[in-house]
């Protein structure tokens, strides 16, 4: 029993702020996929416009 408290109190915790982390990340990454989406969307009608003139 006394090991298992040890393994848990050695690892519990960053094992807990790694899924936090996670967490917290997974949000930002679907934010920042919406905005590369949107991004290249309107580069597309940009190029439309522009005749494709790089």
């Amino acid at each position: 029993m006394q090991d298992l408290l040890t393994i848990v109190g050695n690892f519990g915790f960053p094992i807990a702020v790694s899924a936090y982390l996670l967490v917290r990340i997974e949000g930002k990454l679907n934010e920042l996929s919406t905005s590369i989406t949107e991004l290249a969307k309107a580069i597309a009608i940009l190029e439309v416009k522009g005749g494709g003139m790089a």
